[in-house]
């Protein structure tokens, strides 16, 4: 399986900002279930990935027993397992293989769906199926693995709403991509939106208690307006709701602020789909009642909250604004969302001022990170919408070849100049540091 980090993205609709709002429409009926994990569930560990046991293996070979301990530690922690590729068949078996391997355990999966095609804009992770009708015969086959009314988590193409074609043209030389909101029939965005809406569908028919979720990037990349709309255009109405973060490295309290955002901004705009929002409070412009609509970009390096200090990390502007909202209008937010915890225990990384000319490729194996909260549902009480910290990326994965925009090189200066292992390739290097640097700390398993 590949999987390269999503990158930290363009602020687009950056000033959407304006406090006098157009009429409100009415929210449509959802499939959102509002406690839909116990609060002690108990998620499915996957088995360890060959890399990692060959690491452990030779960790005490060396007699390096608690580094080994540590490494033990992150791969014995509950997971995601992707599935990118296969044949119908081929991935309708490896999804009853797992579903039949959590049920055993009495635990609970989750599942990422990673194969739209065109996938990630010709980047580390490029790939996917060949084309729309192919892609929906092998979510039909992803679909018919499920078992029945087992509770089961499915995250849907990270990076494919976020990274449309239309994002990244360059891409696809010589193809129509097509334009955003409104891409025409027959063209490459379109075909991507309709197939996500697709996969969201026939998952939720095939199993009635699989909690899906679209991916929607994180905070710090789309505005808060144009995540809407891509969902809403996507069908998350009638799925449990979106991910944020799927492996990257953006602070959680940020995050669960961004998620409540969205979640308000498509209780505000169910009809975002075909005329984008741009009213909608967002992390590019912090005005609201609360500080008397006089607001900032936020930070993102900094962890945002309602009490903070500094006006650019400080939320309660946007908080008071969707909370006036949302009363005049007479609408509750519905869409819930998950958080990839599994690498954000240090939050972004930002190399120091003139370190590199061109694109310092933060989302790539970034040095001194380290790996998040645990996954766990309902981690707080503050939001209401998230239902829980997830280990959807899996750490110790390499997201690339990464070279920090260095023209014509193939090394990554951050790790000592060596080749980065491919993407989705096992990087022993990092697997341990993100171990060793983990916040909360990681209790070693030996």
């Amino acid at each position: 399986m590949t999987r390269r980090s999503l990158r930290r993205g363009s602020a687009a609709l950056a000033g959407a900002a304006l406090l006098a709002a157009a009429p409100f429409a009415t929210t449509p009926a959802s499939a959102v279930t509002s406690n839909p994990l116990p609060g002690k569930t108990h998620f499915y560990v996957p088995p360890a990935p060959d890399g990692a046991q060959k690491q452990i293996k030779r960790l005490r070979a060396d007699v390096r027993d608690r580094a080994a301990a540590l490494v033990n530690a992150e791969v014995k922690t509950p997971q995601a397992v992707w599935f990118t590729d296969g044949t119908p068949k081929q991935v309708r078996k490896a999804v009853s293989k797992v579903s039949s391997q959590a049920a055993k355990k009495k635990a609970v999966p989750t599942l990422v769906v990673y194969n739209v095609p065109g996938r990630d804009c010709s980047q580390y992770s490029s790939g996917g199926a060949g084309s729309d009708a192919a892609y929906r015969a092998w979510v039909d086959g992803f679909a018919k693995g499920l078992k029945e009314k087992q509770k089961v988590i499915v995250v849907v193409e990270p990076d494919g709403l976020t990274n449309l074609p239309a994002d990244c043209p360059g891409a696809y030389p010589g193809q129509d991509v097509g334009t955003f909101p409104n891409p025409a029939p027959g063209t490459l965005t379109a075909g991507r939106i309709a197939d996500i809406k697709y996969a969201g569908k026939v998952i939720r028919k095939a199993n009635s208690k699989s909690l899906v979720y679209l991916d929607s990037g994180h905070s710090g990349w789309k505005s808060v307006s144009d995540a809407t709309a891509r969902l809403t255009a996507a069908g998350v109405q009638k799925v449990q709701g979106f991910s944020l973060n799927v492996s990257n490295y953006q602070w959680t309290p940020n995050l669960s602020e961004y998620g409540t955002w969205i979640s308000s901004c498509l209780a505000l705009h169910p009809d975002a789909a075909t005329k984008t929002p741009t009213d909608c409070g967002d992390q590019y412009y912090s005005g609201g009642p609360a500080n008397q609509n006089v607001g900032v970009a936020l930070d993102p390096q900094q962890v945002w909250s309602g009490t903070a200090t500094d006006p650019k990390a400080n939320t309660a502007g946007i908080d008071s604004r969707y909370a006036a909202e949302l009363t005049t209008a007479g609408v509750k937010p519905k869409a819930h969302f998950v958080v990839d915890t599994s690498r954000n225990g240090r939050g972004p990384w930002l190399p120091a001022a003139g370190t590199y000319a061109n694109d310092a490729q933060v989302w790539c194996n970034p040095p001194e990170r380290g790996l998040g909260e645990r996954p766990k549902a309902h981690p707080t009480k503050d939001y209401p919408q998230l239902d829980a910290y997830l280990w959807i990326k899996t750490p110790g994965q390499s997201d690339g070849q990464c070279n920090r925009g260095v023209e014509g090189s193939t090394t990554d200066p951050e790790w000592g100049g060596i080749t980065d292992p491919a993407a989705g390739a096992w990087f022993g290097k990092q697997a341990l540091q993100l171990a060793r640097l983990a916040e909360p700390k990681l209790q070693p398993k030996r």
